[in-house]
């Protein structure tokens, strides 16, 4: 008879790929038990797309992650993709709609997908509890033994799901690094990603203009995204800044197109089509005025255009193409919607998400060396390698 605080599995972190895992297991007959420090389950999922949930991207695909092992993604969201979500989202009568860039929202609230999970996990009898630390995780014997609050449970598999340390105001830790080095798995250092970035020095002028927003194309190395920029008054935030964030490292500049849809020797035909026109009235009829204002200070050019040469116009156009910022730092995990770095991945089975030295030991989700872009991406992550952790315990 097995005593009633053995489990064939206990899922730490009642997050997205938490709820998913502990769902996918129980309703294969396994008996879960999931569990969270937190008083509530899914508090990132009930913040996330401003309350609306952006919980999965219809074009995900491997080449949307960051990984130390970009190959790792590809076999658990190929088995659990976005329509399969969509799928069941669709079986529950919650209404979505498609943003920008793939982007699926509930119409409703983030509420409905938390209330949708519950009920997966009720279907598989899954047994949650919630508002204790996890303590004292051992193993021995093949079983997995830990103290939650004033309990003390054991189970035959254990799953970290627990997420990285970003938005620490939700309860977000380094737990997950802990336990997994606690197991001997190797860490790939975490730094926050999808994150604003702060100026300084020469940049610091353009901290004044907070509140502006600019659509434009940012590049780090190889790397490009376009969207729009914010500008705040500690550096630069908007979607763009999120998504070229994750690539971004401490000592590296960012380039700034302020003209990506526009042709080239834009400057010298304006020239040839208003000689009479004003520099400062040709770039404000581009930008919003303070932006506008503060490009053509930088660029140093004034006067009519046709006093200007075509090399100098030319040479203001290619700053304008490749304005090169040098961030400062981030605002840091309080501001990051997720984390780079984590549970290496060469650590894991890409099939299972079991630690293959550890028999029985899976990790999940942000926990993992695993990130994706901005826009619901990080989100089928966690379903998908929810899902696949879920069922092979």
């Amino acid at each position: 008879m097995t005593p009633a605080n053995h489990y064939d599995a206990i899922v730490l972190g009642a997050g997205a790929a938490g709820l998913m895992c502990a769902a996918t297991a129980g309703q294969r007959g396994k008996r879960v038990l999931l569990l969270d420090h937190a008083d509530q389950v899914g508090k990132k999922i009930l913040i996330s797309g401003g309350g609306r949930c952006n919980f999965t991207n219809i074009h995900a695909r491997p080449e949307n992650y960051i990984s130390a092992n970009p190959h790792f993604v590809k076999s658990a969201l190929a088995r659990y993709t976005p329509a399969d979500f969509i799928e069941m989202v669709d079986a529950y009568g919650i209404a979505y709609n498609e943003k920008t860039l793939g982007q699926l929202f509930c119409d409703g609230s983030a509420k409905q997908i938390v209330a949708m999970l519950m009920e997966e996990c009720a279907k598989g009898q899954v047994d949650i509890r919630l508002g204790h630390d996890v303590r004292d995780v051992q193993y021995a014997d093949e079983i997995y033994c830990l103290t939650f609050g004033p309990s003390r449970f054991t189970a035959d598999a254990l799953v970290i799901a627990t997420g990285g340390p970003s938005i620490p105001k939700m309860g977000a830790t380094g737990f997950a690094y802990d336990l997994a080095r606690q197991f001997g798995v190797k860490i790939v250092e975490p730094r926050p990603a999808l994150v604003p970035l702060t100026l300084g020095g020469d940049d610091v002028l353009f901290r004044d203009i907070s509140g502006v927003a600019a659509p434009v194309e940012a590049s780090s190395g190889k790397t490009s995204f376009r969207e729009a920029a914010l500008f705040t008054h500690r550096g630069l935030s908007g979607p763009v800044i999120l998504q070229i964030s994750s690539y971004w490292k401490s000592g590296e500049s960012i380039a700034i197109n302020f003209l990506p849809d526009t042709e080239k020797d834009w400057l010298v035909a304006a020239k040839q089509a208003r000689p009479r026109a004003q520099f400062s009235t040709i770039m404000g009829q581009m930008w919003p005025d303070r932006l506008a204002q503060i490009l053509v200070q930088r660029l140093g050019l004034n006067g009519e255009l046709s006093t200007i040469t075509d090399a100098k116009l030319r040479d203001a156009e290619a700053k304008l193409r490749r304005w090169t910022f040098h961030p400062n730092g981030t605002e840091g995990y309080a501001k990051a919607e997720v984390t780079v770095g984590g549970i290496a991945t060469a650590a894991l089975s890409s099939q299972t998400m079991m630690v293959k030295a550890v028999k029985n030991l899976y990790a999940v989700g942000e926990a993992v060396d695993v990130t994706g872009w901005l826009g619901g991406y990080n989100f089928q992550w966690a379903w998908a390698s929810g899902y696949a952790a879920g069922q092979a315990i």
